[in-house]
């Protein structure tokens, strides 16, 4: 944004809107760590009660700790 579209953004928000980038960012990895911790304890619950492999057990983390790391880089750099 030029300056001039700043000072019209906070003029009517009331903060800026690198403020709001922080807050949405921060909004996007809460969203994700939560369905993570759900995705997580569904999957143990799963391989605890041997419904599902070890293998895909860890298939699950796996894959959301490479959603994590995806979205650090893209979203924080």
């Amino acid at each position: 944004m030029n300056a001039a579209q700043a000072t019209a953004f906070q003029a009517n928000a009331g903060f800026s809107a690198s403020d709001m980038s922080v807050v949405l960012v921060s909004l996007v990895f809460a969203v994700l760590l939560l369905w993570g911790v759900w995705a997580l304890r569904t999957a143990y619950v799963g391989w605890a009660e041997e419904r599902i492999s070890q293998r895909q057990f860890l298939g699950v983390a796996v894959r959301f700790v490479a959603m994590y790391v995806v979205l650090t880089f893209f979203l924080l750099s």
